[in-house]
């Protein structure tokens, strides 16, 4: 069905129809002929300047192979259109508009541009433009090119690269709220070849019909409905449509643009609605909101909504929109065959109208129920978009029996599960988690003695002579232990100061992170501290760790960059052929450029030795004052020669959690190697300030207890067993590859220098083989590869062997646990009795202390418990 649309002919639908080609989308992938887009390529000296002017977002954030969504502002804080900037290359950017606005958009842009050195090319007829969407796109292109992947996994990046034979400039950018989806640039005379091959590969056409069904359904707004003009002919304000706060800037950087003003004064009432203040709505009287009907009316734009009685605006989008109906629970929900429909819209109604609020639509002269909700569509756990259905949740009263004779039977309960997950876990499984460990029989026991319930806080006191002045009493035996972990840790690191009041990796970075931040603004309290300028790190998609991310334990201290409106954070550039290998060459670029700060090496997904020594000497060359921190987490049982030795090598700071490859309890600890004589041993000072008070109290003494005990069969059996985890990853690498699994990693080193193995199952199919595999008693990680968007989509099992070297696996066992592991994988054999069977020679623990003086004191001691 084909109709006039911004003066072309355009398909409505295709004969399987809208409702059919909206599920296509949402299930496998849609194909959407978008030539029709207005494409014009910006160029010149003063490009940039001539954008930053005549859009509303920072075009300074937008790195080579980037791009954003933006606005085409009026001088009134309406939008002439919404568009898209693209920066495939470094000299030029690609903007790309409505149909509807291309020549309007054109002349406007035409007058402004008189003003710059710059130009505008109209590349509309020149290059074709064809969108595919939905949870099978990546896996149709991949199959058309030989690229290992085709943008990084991030929204809005950007490639370039050979389709079918094509050259493609290829976007991860889309209008139907798809988790993944990508736009491609092909040359005009190419584009039907392309489209009709990405069609016999499995890919659904899809019309204007499912393409505004999809586009309502993930809350976009649409030109002529949420933006422009309203229904009275009143410009809409910029802010009152909700991606507008993606699209509008105000950094310094960016400086004066069109609409400016207004938009600012749009934005500060924005600010105020935002947080429930609703006394000066002026600027900003009715906002885009989703609403969701409670009946079956359908509802169309222009229909009116009241709310008690009163007129609260109208629909600017409304629709049917099927869904397919789920199953399961978690990353279990999969997708029925079965179909349900809702009726859905956008209104622009008052700003003060919340989620929840009760609303009537006027539909064919009846005011229909309805509710205002959040979203109608969450697509940030890929590869599917899922539709959130208004209603749909678990409800309980919160009521159940609370006599004594039931609380006996819950306690009860509680002792006999807890018994039946310890021997599972400790006797019937094989637990390849890497970030994972037991605890010996002495640090467990230990561990639940007084002074596990007690408190110890203490400072050191300059005026006493730096001596430990405690709080509380009854301390001399934590004194003493504290005393005695921080020497082992010293030893074991071969440093001169260890701080282990940390109550986990997380808490240790966030102190250290806190500490940078008090030394840097040390010369001046009365001010408002500054934050930490740019800092270098792995980016979590590519292994770094959670805390060590904007979104973690760096997020109260990093600055934001003016200059492009984004935390002052820069990632680690990777090998192309080995993504798990730091690129060192364009990372001397990198630190030549942002001259970070801090630098953050360390991994949770980690193959290989961080190139410390490299960083170091690179930071050296430069005349850098970066403090050169690594977060060995996951690591911190292998520092020695058998690894790396991290202060040998360069380091300053090293943190880690203790519970993971170092085989103690679940804490964090802090080392570093300053002399007293450098001006760096102040940051030290800090970070024992930032630890306590600034971040602990009780600091769970009876886990610190445990940790002293590890430490001693650390320090004393390390040799042993760190050359034993090494050369099990290695082999079992080896067994799992030659099983027919597909391992990552460099062949060459056996896969892997650490304790960790990544085995790669298919795209998004991690969650289910995990699930499958614990099922068969093997406990794994599914694990997201560099390639991947999010956990959601995790194509890949993340394995470690050093629980199980502890417990004596060596060369036999992991190739026996590697064809098991293949067996279930790659033929859905059923290996639990086998994995049982397997598990159960090895119960008892190694790399600790065994002599008969300690067992019975040991035995006498869990007597007394």
């Amino acid at each position: 069905k084909m109709v006039d649309f911004g003066g072309y002919e355009m398909p409505v639908n295709y004969p399987g129809g809208i409702l059919e080609e909206h599920l296509a989308t949402r299930g496998k992938a849609g194909l959407f002929d978008i030539s029709h887009m207005g494409r014009y390529r910006v160029s010149g000296k003063e490009a940039v300047a001539f954008l930053q002017y005549t859009l509303s977002n920072n075009v300074g954030a937008l790195d080579v192979k980037q791009a954003q969504y933006t606005l085409i502002p009026d001088e009134d804080g309406g939008a002439i259109d919404d568009a898209y900037l693209y920066r495939f290359v470094e000299d030029e950017y690609l903007l790309v508009v409505n149909a509807a606005n291309a020549q309007k958009d054109l002349a406007h842009l035409n007058r402004v541009i008189s003003g710059f050195d710059a130009r505008i090319t109209d590349l509309t007829d020149e290059i074709g433009m064809i969108s595919l969407q939905g949870p099978e796109s990546k896996r149709i292109l991949l199959s058309l090119t030989e690229e290992p992947f085709l943008t990084d996994p991030l929204k809005n990046a950007l490639n370039s690269i050979r389709l079918d034979g094509k050259e493609v400039s290829i976007a991860k950018t889309g209008y139907t709220g798809e988790a993944i989806g990508y736009e491609l640039f092909v040359k005009a005379d190419e584009t039907a070849d392309l489209w009709r091959r990405l069609i016999e590969l499995g890919a659904a056409p899809v019309g204007l019909g499912a393409r505004d069904t999809l586009r309502l359904e993930a809350g976009l707004p649409l030109y002529g409905h949420e933006l422009g003009t309203d229904a009275d002919g009143n410009p809409i304000p910029v802010f009152a449509a909700g991606p507008s706060k993606f699209a509008v800037s105000f950094s310094e950087a960016k400086g004066d643009y069109i609409g400016k003003a207004q938009l600012l004064r749009q934005f500060r009432a924005f600010e105020r609605i935002f947080t429930g203040h609703f006394d000066d709505m002026a600027a900003l009287p009715r906002m885009i909101k989703p609403f969701a009907m409670i009946g079956r009316g359908i509802p169309r734009a222009g229909c009116r909504i009241t709310r008690n009685g009163e007129d609260v605006g109208y629909v600017t989008s409304g629709s049917v929109a099927p869904y397919y109906v789920t199953e399961g629970e978690g990353l279990r929900t999969v997708f029925t065959k079965d179909v349900g429909k809702r009726f859905i819209g956008l209104a622009l109604v008052r700003s003060d109208l919340l989620p929840d609020d009760r609303i009537e639509v006027d539909i064919r002269g009846r005011g229909e129920p309805a509710v205002i909700v959040k979203y109608h569509l969450l697509s940030g756990d890929p590869p599917f978009a899922r539709a959130i259905i208004h209603g749909v949740g678990t409800e309980t009263d919160g009521s159940s029996a609370g006599g004594a004779d039931d609380y006996k039977r819950k306690a009860l309960n509680l002792i006999r599960e807890s018994g039946e997950n310890h021997r599972w876990r400790q006797t019937e499984c094989i637990n390849l988690i890497p970030s994972e460990q037991s605890h010996s029989r002495a640090a467990r026991l230990l561990s639940v003695l007084d002074p596990s319930f007690r408190y110890g806080e203490h400072k050191k006191m300059k005026s006493f002579y730096d001596y430990d002045v405690f709080y509380y009493q009854g301390t001399k035996f934590i004194h003493k232990v504290e005393a005695l972990l921080t020497q082992e840790f010293k030893k074991y690191f071969g440093c001169r100061e260890a701080e282990i009041r940390a109550t986990s990796g997380q808490m240790a970075n966030t102190a250290v992170f806190s500490a940078l931040m008090d030394f840097k603004n040390r010369a001046n309290r009365k001010k408002e501290p500054v934050r930490l300028g740019y800092v270098l790190n792995n980016h979590i998609i590519r292994g770094g760790h959670l805390s060590a991310q904007p979104m973690g334990a760096l997020h109260d201290y990093i600055a934001v960059d003016p200059a492009t409106d984004k935390a002052a954070l820069v990632n680690f550039p990777v090998l192309a052929e080995n993504n798990y290998r730091i690129d060192l060459e364009e990372t001397k670029k990198i630190i030549e450029r942002y001259r970070p700060e801090l630098i953050i090496l360390g991994k949770s997904m980690v193959l290989y030795r961080e190139p410390v020594a490299e960083i170091r000497r690179m930071v050296d060359e430069m005349g850098l004052e970066t403090t050169l921190m690594y977060d060995m987490a996951h690591v911190l049982g292998l520092v020695g020669p058998h690894f790396q030795e991290p202060f040998a090598e360069g380091a300053e700071i090293v943190t880690g959690s203790t519970h993971k490859t170092f085989f103690g309890t679940q804490r964090g600890v802090i080392a570093a190697d300053y002399r007293e004589d450098e001006i760096k041993y102040d940051l030290w000072e800090t970070i024992e300030s930032r630890v306590f008070p600034g971040s602990v109290s009780n600091h769970h003494l009876g886990t610190l207890l445990g940790l002293l005990m590890a430490a001693y069969e650390m320090n004393c059996f390390k040799e042993d067993y760190q050359k034993s985890v090494i050369e099990n990853a290695k082999y079992f690498a080896a067994c799992l590859a030659n099983a027919g699994l597909d391992v990552a990693g460099d062949p060459a080193v056996f896969h892997t220098e650490t304790h960790q193995v990544i085995v790669n199952v298919g795209y998004a199919s991690g969650p289910e083989m995990a699930e499958r595999l614990e099922e068969n008693n093997i406990i794994v990680n599914y694990q997201a590869t560099p390639e991947e968007e999010g956990f959601t989509a995790s194509g890949a099992l993340r394995l470690g062997v050093s629980e199980m070297t502890r417990f004596g696996f060596g060369k036999r066992e992991f190739a026996r646990t590697a064809e098991l592991m293949a067996a279930l994988i790659t033929e859905g054999k059923d290996i639990k009795e086998d994995v049982k069977k397997l598990r159960s020679d090895f119960t008892v623990m190694r790399h600790c202390f065994t002599d008969d003086d300690l067992v019975n004191e040991l035995d006498r001691l869990a007597d007394e418990l």
